[in-house]
Order: C-alpha cells, then structure tokens, then sequence
C-alpha cells in the first residue's frame, strides 16, 4: 500500500510548511490592529477611550473561538477547520475598514478574533501531532514564522496609508494576501490526534498544572498584547515622533520578535525550556525597567521596545513545549491554554485604555510592568510545583 502525503516525511514537511504559512497570516492580522486604531476611531468618530473597547470584543471572540477550537479539532479533520477560520478571517479584514458604526465594527472584531483562535489553536495542536516529542525547534519555527506576519504588517499598513491617506487599502491588501491559503490548505489531509497513551501522564489532567499555565498565559500575553498594541498611540501622545515612524517602532518590536524567534529556533535544541524561560523573563523585566525610567525618551523607548520584543520572542512557544513534556497535550488543552492568553489580551489593553487619556501615556508601561512582575511570580510556582512532574521526552 502506498502511504499517504501525511505519513511521509515530505508530507511532515508539506503540512509544517502550510502551518507556517497560516502564522505568517495571522501575524499580519493580529499585527494590524495597534497602527490602525487611530484610523478606526476617525471612520466610526469615536474617541480613542471607545474604540480601545475593540480590543476586549476582538479578545472575547477569541476567547469563545479557543474554547470551540479544541472541541472541532480533535472531532473533525482539522484542515476543514483551520480553511473555515481562514475564510471567517479574510471577510472580517475586508469588511473592517468600511463600517462607520462602533457597535457593528465590534461585532465583526469580534467574529476576526474567532477566526484568530481557529487558525491559533489549530496550527498549534496540529504541529504537535505532526512532530510529537520532536516538536521543540518546530514549534519555535511556528512562532517565528507569526513574528514574520507580524514585522511585515505594521510596514505595508504606513506605506498604504501614506500612499492613500486612509487605511482601508491597508485592510484589503491584508485580506488579498491571505486569502490564497485556503485553497493551500485544503489540499492536504489532516494529521491524527496524538493518542492518550503517547505521554508518560496518560489522559489524566492534572487541574493545577494546566491552571498555572493558563495564568502564565495570561500575564505574559497581558503584557505582550498590552504593548504592542499602545506603544503607537503612546509615542504619539508624548509627541516622541510622528505616525509613520510611531508605526516603524510598532514594527521594530515585532522584529525584535521575529528576530528572537529565529534565534531561538536553535536554541531550543540546546537548552531546556526552564532555562529559556528564565533568561526570557529576565530580558523582559530590565527592558520594561528602561521604559520606566525615561518614558519620554525616545531612544530609551527604542532600546526598551527592542529588548522587550527580543525577550518576549520565545516566551509563548517554549511554555507549550515546557506544558508538552509535563501533560497530555490535546486540543482540548490547547485550547484552555489559548483561552488563557485570550483573556489577558481581552482585559489589559480595555485597561490600558480606559485609564490613557486619564492617567496619561505612562499607564502604558505602568500596566506592562506589573502583568510582567505577576508573569515571574507564577512563573517560580510553576517551575516549583512542575517539578516532580515525569518529563515526556524522558520517555521517547
């Protein structure tokens, strides 16, 4: 008998390239939401206090869409699943820029932070399966490759709304871009669902261990999803630079990501994940500090951002890979821990931007420093209570 794409090397390849390929997508979306906010406040004639509401809709949708994810993923075939979240994602992106009126633009940020989860939890349970114990330097090629999407968004956003003055054409040049893979990815079957037996733990949740990663997620996505989407509108308020280079220092905290995940691609195959996390968290605290300390420079602001985005590079794949070793890694799984991150990029930027025109542009790095604070000190938890916990790649 002759076997399938799925089970061949190559197929291994082919499908690790399609995941790669969608991350690059939703690192374009996910990307392009901080440099257009200003420009959605102008199309719905909204203060920047409302519109920052779409955060919380785009991360509530996103937290619904992870909690559905897991469930479609280990039921059905999950390429079906993941074009479905592609097409929802296109739509949105299209619709996004012509829609004047708030309610209904929070609806549709809504159903794109659905889309989102979809392609999120999806790309990474079905890596997973693909890989199994071997998935460590992958998984970080996944994350890299999002950082890609990511670096690249903020850039086609300032040339198009230079080129136009407005940001619609930045909206559907966004969705022309993404729109081929769903064809790409229909094209090849979906992989099996790693079975319960695979993992030293069996199919037993252990209740703690995945509530402290969901709280880790949380925090550090708090963080994360709290500074790229404000550092714009911050260094535009403190009248540290104009638009178009407020986008280009979005940009280079996505770089300084993109960057840090290449890097950490070969890293991983060297260093334990408590090692990583541990040097990671480190960076991220001496860069938040900087920022801190001269928050109306804006070279200490450019160093920060830097350091901060480097430092936050490897954070999110390698406490999957850290999680994969411990438990049972289903999507089921997968998805509480996506929900986790959802709920801290729902809750902290809404705050960021209830209290920025009140508190002023400094709430930005205020809020950051103590998501990352808290980030450390559960971190410590559960490193101290993982820690008797057998370690799957012990046992393949």
């Amino acid at each position: 008998m002759t076997p399938s794409i799925g089970t061949t090397p190559d197929g291994k390849l082919a499908k690790t390239a399609v995941y790669y390929l969608t991350f690059i997508a939703l690192g374009l979306c996910t990307a392009s939401f901080g440099p257009t906010l200003p420009g959605l406040a102008a199309h719905t004639q909204s203060r920047l206090a409302d519109v920052s509401f779409l955060f919380t809709a785009r991360s509530l949708g996103y937290f619904l869409g992870s909690l559905m994810a897991g469930r479609l993923f280990d039921r059905y075939r999950g390429h079906i699943v993941l074009a479905s979240g592609l097409l929802l994602m296109v739509v949105m992106l299209a619709l996004t820029p012509v829609i004047s009126l708030l309610w209904v633009l929070t609806i549709v940020l809504a159903v794109l932070g659905l889309s989102e989860s979809f392609i999120d939890v999806g790309d990474n349970s079905m890596l997973v399966w693909v890989h199994r114990a071997r998935v460590g330097p992958f998984m970080n090629g996944l994350h890299f490759f999002f950082r890609v999407g990511a670096f690249i968004s903020p850039i086609i956003i300032a040339q198009l709304v230079l080129a136009t003055g407005d940001i619609t054409w930045a909206y559907w040049v966004l969705a022309l871009l993404i729109a081929p893979l769903i064809l790409v990815v229909l094209r090849l079957p979906s992989p099996k669902a790693l079975p319960a037996s695979s993992h030293p733990s069996g199919d037993k949740v252990n209740t703690m261990l995945v509530s402290l990663v969901v709280l880790f997620f949380f925090l550090y996505v708090s963080a994360e999803v709290g500074y790229a989407g404000w550092i714009f509108t911050y260094a535009l308020k403190l009248g540290l630079t104009d638009p178009t280079n407020a986008a280009y220092l979005t940009s280079t905290f996505w770089v300084a990501l993109t960057l840090g995940r290449l890097l950490s691609v070969v890293i991983a195959t060297r260093f334990s994940p408590r090692a990583v996390l541990t040097t990671d968290l480190t960076g991220c605290v001496i860069s938040i500090a900087i920022a801190l300390m001269f928050p109306t420079s804006l070279v200490a602001i450019w160093i920060a951002t830097f350091g901060l985005g480097l430092s936050m590079a490897s954070i999110f794949p390698t406490t999957l890979s850290f999680a994969e070793r411990r438990m049972h890694m289903t999507a089921k799984v997968n998805s509480w821990f996506f929900a986790g991150s959802a709920a801290g990029s729902m809750i902290v930027p809404w705050m960021i931007g209830l209290l920025f025109e009140s508190a002023g542009p400094q709430v930005v790095m205020q809020v950051v420093a103590i998501a990352l604070a808290l980030a450390v000190v559960d971190f410590v938890a559960l490193v101290r209570y993982s820690g008797g916990i057998p370690d799957a790649s012990l046992h393949h």
